[in-house]
């Protein structure tokens, strides 16, 4: 798993694995999110958005599957 730069008021880091498409998401209250089977594409969108967060809300947190956390 490979740490993605991200500039976000809510996200904190991201960490992506091309492997096997796992995102971990480190939000700045302390959660943290992993999901499975996310391509690489949206992981790049994400972090290129103008709102990482509101990429993740939207497009992220409901449409992949959510393993842990």
């Amino acid at each position: 798993m490979h740490e993605v730069p991200v500039k976000s008021r809510i996200i904190q880091n991201v960490y992506f694995s091309q492997e096997d498409g796992r995102l971990r998401i480190c939000f700045r209250n302390g959660e943290e999110r992993l999901f499975e089977d996310v391509p690489a594409d949206d992981v790049s969108t994400m972090v290129m958005a103008p709102s990482p967060g509101q990429y993740y809300i939207d497009r992220i947190r409901k449409r992949y599957r959510r393993i842990a956390a």
